[in-house]
């Protein structure tokens, strides 16, 4: 489902290059529930966004889904993105003037679907039903994320990409978060890519990759204890 070949990223800072991305080769299988765990710096996100087509590699490829992303221009890479992949991010990014249920409706009305029906089941699904008309401004933390979730399960991706789904939670939300995230997980076959810091939500993952420096140091995958 992924396969990063060779994947190197780097940027210039005060006039040198910075490598933060180095050399990085894995595949992930379908269905599988990854996640990416390092230190901070370690180059974690910026992986995320190579994989998803967010950001184009310095030197390698990522193919996603039988697409060599290389091969698409901006535009490409974003249809590429709304028809197949699926994101949550650690600060929800939902429309504020939107409710739960146009929060959830956006991606399918931009794919023109009928998409009351199914936004009103997601949030069921996430246990927000009868929260449907709250605006995110009237919905906790926690809520908030679910409602994310609900968005991101809703054209049914292939691909699902986190990045730090329960950083801005406290411990008990993000657990139920984790719950939900595992359940749809399992109930969709989505592929499920995840960058965190959190123990509880690595655990549950079927493989954990290490970054360290920009480098794959463990991956559970490949038989290397990921610790």
């Amino acid at each position: 489902m992924i396969r990063a070949e060779s994947l190197t990223k780097s940027f210039l800072s005060g006039g040198r290059p910075l490598v933060v991305v180095k050399d990085i080769s894995f595949q992930i299988d379908p269905k599988a529930f990854v996640a990416i765990i390092g230190p901070s710096g370690s180059g974690k996100t910026t992986l995320l966004g190579l994989l998803a087509g967010l950001d184009r590699p310095t030197g390698g490829r990522v193919v996603l889904d039988g697409q060599d992303l290389n091969t698409l221009d901006e535009d490409g890479r974003a249809r590429f993105r709304s028809e197949r992949v699926g994101f949550v991010f650690q600060s929800f990014h939902l429309i504020p003037t939107l409710t739960a249920q146009e929060n959830v409706q956006v991606p399918l009305e931009l794919r023109g679907e009928d998409a009351e029906q199914r936004a009103a089941e997601l949030l069921q699904r996430v246990g927000l039903g009868g929260r449907e008309h709250h605006y995110p401004s009237q919905l906790s933390g926690g809520e908030q994320q679910r409602v994310a979730l609900a968005r991101a399960f809703s054209i049914r991706p292939r691909i699902l990409f986190a990045d730090e789904p329960t950083g801005n939670l406290d411990a008990a939300t993000g657990a139920r978060v984790i719950s939900i995230m595992t359940e749809l997980n399992e109930e969709s076959g989505t592929t499920m890519v995840l960058v965190t810091h959190d123990a509880d939500l690595a655990a549950k993952a079927h493989r954990v990759i290490r970054l360290a420096d920009g480098a794959v140091v463990a991956d559970s995958g490949d038989g290397m204890l990921a610790v």
